[in-house]
């Protein structure tokens, strides 16, 4: 599946390991994610399309601030 703006996506390696993500953007073969939490809009993580997996999900609704990033994480978490 192609990772686009909105889509939910599961990070494959580093730190985050395991943790679920909204992408922001794409650039290449990279892409801006964040989780409303730890990684804010303000400072989101750049990470590489490799290591990140997608969950078929994508989310249109709204995500410019924070917890509009976090109910959609949490939306699909079936939270």
């Amino acid at each position: 599946m192609h990772i686009q703006k909105g889509s939910i996506v599961r990070a494959l390696a580093g730190r985050d390991k395991d943790k679920f993500f909204v992408v922001l953007g794409t650039e290449g073969a990279y892409a801006t994610i964040a989780d409303g939490k730890r990684r804010r809009i303000r400072h989101p993580k750049r990470k590489k399309l490799k290591h990140l997996a997608p969950t078929h999900t994508v989310y249109n609704g709204s995500l410019e601030t924070n917890p509009q990033i976090r109910q959609a994480i949490r939306e699909f978490n079936g939270g």
